[in-house]
């Protein structure tokens, strides 16, 4: 008996290497094998047996990626010792792949992350430029058995052209179809035999035969492809009972009508695979149209000062950025395009880009990459590069920001998996009754081909992204915008609800500001606008935008921002404070409203008392949370803990003078109660508790509250939509129930039909893509009509 490799599972044909007990086919396996049991990465082979890739014999292919420019054109981003490049990996094929792929960090010490995009058959991975070659990163996936796919449309990054070769097929079955029954036609109808016909019958078999032959050979040869694919790596596909159908209808028809029994089923094999194709485009014409729109048109609403052309400043949305605009980044800002540093002291954070934070200093002319976060100052920028909200939605999507898998995914995948080993016995217990119960060889190959044909989950895998994909251009529509399908998944499943206050609660331009202390000189307080534009906390732009007075540009020495605490910075040697009573030094006059305190030198000058304006019926949207567990968490002292409790029920637990590690620590706490959280905060004192909760949304009101550790970021002017939000989240997953059962009943009714040989392989053919169609069409009426229901109406 042939021995089959324990790594890449193909069949040994020379002699075998025994290492630890198990044989491989080659040295390549061996030493994959190898790495990874050294670095315990066995749970590989339990993911999926068999599923390695075999190497190809080492060699250094990808000496010419060293190359300064050809390096410069094909890596994504390269600053601070680490580099950013996404490779094409075409034998990217199952569960094993993608998890070894997302291990090499465990493998390679000079890796720092990787992220496979498995749809799109990519890695992305970050590695440390300072010891490590693109090349030899090359090299390495190279000998784990994932060999880079690097040319020139790599090389020049354009845009991905568009693939005609489905049409094409469609086309050639199509034509096929049609001559096939132009030719079979006069057979059907015909009542005794016509001398013609009879003389010309083979021949027109013959054509038939011929016309089929395209068909089979090119047109399904994506299905050979993927099932070959899939069983040389030990795995059952969707596509192998389709291919195991069309051989078995090809052979029938070719005996049939070789013997001179019949034309065959020439007819009905291109008419399935015409309506399968047509079947596949439209799939893939509907995926298209939904990345289309997460990519382009359901964008975040990150927002960033621009400087205009008479020098005034005004809050845009950086969709509408254009090359040469100037935009000012404040602290913790998220920087939305590739730009030219103009003023100011850079220190980039570019940890949402490679997952590590690592601050990179800038001078005045260099290059800034779109992604990076500044710390310090504001910093004046021109863009140099169009924004490109696709890259920013990627990097949001980052493996370091990922939190949990998706329960739907899940189980789709596991029903996918044992749904071809049932459709397989079915077929076989069908042909074993046919042909020694029945008798009846020829209807036993009809009632196989109809099986295989017409039992295909297709509907049942296109269920959630569909589904999801409409909830989440429906929530895109009403400036609700969630980085992925699990956060609405997450959403549905929330039992508890955490609210930040300011800046979540309140709105931060129409608060009352009055100033109480000692008076300040006009350079005092264009000093402290100066030192107050550099800060993203709601308190300091309120406090910034009540300050009426134009400023020029003031260098600002040592500037920090202390989260939870204030900010300070120097001014022509002069040291202001911004902040807490305790931060600014202040040990008597401390206030119990909600206050911002000032010190010049060390010297405590006064205090900012700001009244909190809250949201427009916020009442009457915690009251429609009534069904949640409740909690408030503010950083700010008890002041308006008499109008909080007004508005929040007697259950609702509220707590002032959280640091941003209370509010993490108190969100963990409830999840080891076994609560799954919301936390809503306004995505940079919130920053910690956003990611520990289970969902995470900023609230943002036209300035760039924005940050990835967010799963979604809301629109203030939309807080009051919050309830219709999480509703349309539980009915999502209620259409994607349904969706499931209207799956089932295709196949169940289906599978009868073609078990008792009531069912053509033509109308099976027919069958298959109407059931994904006609799933496709539900969840999208379905939804949108659900999504209208739900917001046509404000909450009352």
């Amino acid at each position: 008996m042939s021995e089959h490799c324990y790594h890449c599972g193909q069949i040994i044909e020379d002699t075998p290497i025994d290492f630890d007990n198990k044989l491989f086919c080659c040295n390549g396996c061996k030493s994959v094998y190898e790495i990874l049991n050294q670095n315990k990465l066995e749970n590989y082979y339990n993911l999926n047996s068999k599923a390695g890739i075999k190497p190809e014999k080492g060699q250094n292919y990808f000496e010419f990626l060293d190359t300064p420019q050809i390096f410069d054109k094909i890596i994504d981003y390269s600053e601070g010792g680490l580099t950013l490049i996404t490779f094409k990996i075409p034998v990217i094929h199952c569960s094993a792949c993608i998890w070894l792929l997302e291990s090499l960090k465990n493998i390679n010490t000079n890796i720092t992350y990787s992220t496979v995009n498995f749809s799109s058959k990519t890695v992305q991975i970050a590695y440390k430029n300072e010891f490590y070659k693109l090349s030899e990163l090359a090299n390495f996936l190279t000998d784990l058995g994932y060999k880079p796919v690097i040319n020139f449309e790599t090389t020049e990054k354009k845009p991905e052209k568009v693939d005609h070769t489905l049409l094409v097929k469609i086309g050639i079955a199509g034509f096929a179809f049609g001559n096939i029954m132009l030719f079979a036609f006069p057979e059907f109808l015909e009542t005794e035999k016509d001398p013609w016909l009879q003389q010309y019958s083979y021949f027109f078999r013959i054509l038939m035969f011929l016309f089929s032959l395209p068909v089979v050979f090119y047109c399904a040869s994506d299905y050979y492809k993927s099932a070959w694919g899939a069983l040389k790596h030990g795995v059952l596909n969707i596509d192998l009972p389709i291919v195991i159908g069309i051989f078995a209808l090809f052979s029938r028809s070719c005996f049939e009508a070789y013997t001179g029994m019949s034309n065959g089923y020439f007819d009905s094999l291109s008419g399935l695979l015409f309506f399968m194709l047509l079947g596949k485009y439209f799939q893939q014409r509907t995926y298209k149209t939904l990345a289309f729109d997460r990519d382009y048109k359901s964008f975040y609403p990150i927002a960033v000062t621009k400087i205009t052309s008479n020098k005034t400043h005004e809050n845009v949305l950086i969709s509408n950025l254009k090359i040469g605009d100037r935009i000012l980044i404040r602290n913790q800002e998220i920087i939305p395009a590739d730009s030219i540093l103009i003023h100011g002291e850079a220190f980039i954070d570019n940890s949402f880009i490679t997952g590590e934070s690592k601050l990179i200093e800038k001078k005045t002319g260099e290059k800034i990459f779109a992604g990076g976060k500044q710390s310090g100052t504001t910093i004046e920028l021109e863009i140099i590069k169009e924004v490109n909200q696709s890259y920013l939605t990627r990097l949001w999507n980052n493996e370091a920001f990922k939190k949990d898998t998706s329960t739907i995914d899940s189980i789709t995948n596991n029903i996918s998996k044992y749904f071809v080993m049932v459709i397989l016995i079915i077929t076989i217990v069908s042909g074993l009754y046919w042909y020694f119960i029945e008798k009846n060889t020829s209807q036993m190959y009809q009632v196989i081909t109809a099986i295989l044909i017409v039992a295909c989950p297709c509907a049942l895998a296109l269920s959630a992204p569909f589904t999801i994909g409409n909830i989440m251009r429906i929530f895109g529509k009403e400036k609700f915008y969630v980085k992925d399908a699990l956060t609405v998944e997450k959403l549905a499943k929330i039992d508890h609800i955490v609210f930040d206050k300011t800046g979540t609660l309140t709105i931060n331009k129409v608060n009352k500001i009055n100033y109480e202390g000692e008076k300040l000189t006009i350079e005092e307080l264009k000093n402290l606008k100066a030192i107050l534009q550099n800060s993203n906390h709601p308190l300091s732009r309120s406090l910034y935008e009540s300050i009426s007075m134009p400023i020029d540009h003031i260098p600002i020495k040592d500037y920090e921002e202390i989260i939870g605490k204030g900010i300070k910075g120097f001014i022509k040697g002069i040291e202001y404070k911004i902040g807490s009573s305790d931060f600014v030094g202040n040990k008597k006059n401390i206030n119990s409203e909600t206050s911002v305190y000032i010190s010049i030198n060390g010297v405590y000058k006064g205090l900012y008392k700001i009244k909190n304006q809250y949201r427009k019926d916020l009442k009457e949207i915690i009251r429609s949370l009534n069904h949640y567990k409740i909690s408030l968490l503010s950083g700010d002292n008890n002041s308006e803990k008499h109008n909080l409790e007004k508005i929040f029920s007697t259950d609702t637990v509220i707590k002032f003078n959280q640091s941003p590690q209370d509010k993490l620590d108190y969100i963990k706490n409830l999840q080891d109660q076994g609560h799954i959280v919301l936390m809503l905060g306004d995505g940079l004192n919130d920053a910690g508790a956003l990611k520990q909760s289970n969902v995470g949304i900023a609230i943002s009101d036209d300035i760039n509250s924005f940050t990835p550790s967010s799963d979604a970021i809301l629109d203030g002017n939309n807080f009051a939509y919050l309830p219709k939000y999480l509703k349309l989240s539980k009915k999502a997953l209620v259409i994607v129930s349904i969706c499931f059962i209207i799956s089932f009943c295709y196949n169940i009714i289906g599978l009868s039909f073609a078990v008792s040989n009531r069912l053509s392989p033509l109308v099976a053919a027919i069958l298959m893509p109407v059931s994904s169609i006609s799933v496709v069409l539900f969840t999208t009426v379905v939804s949108k009509v659900i999504g209208y229901e739900t917001f046509k109406k404000k909450i009352r």
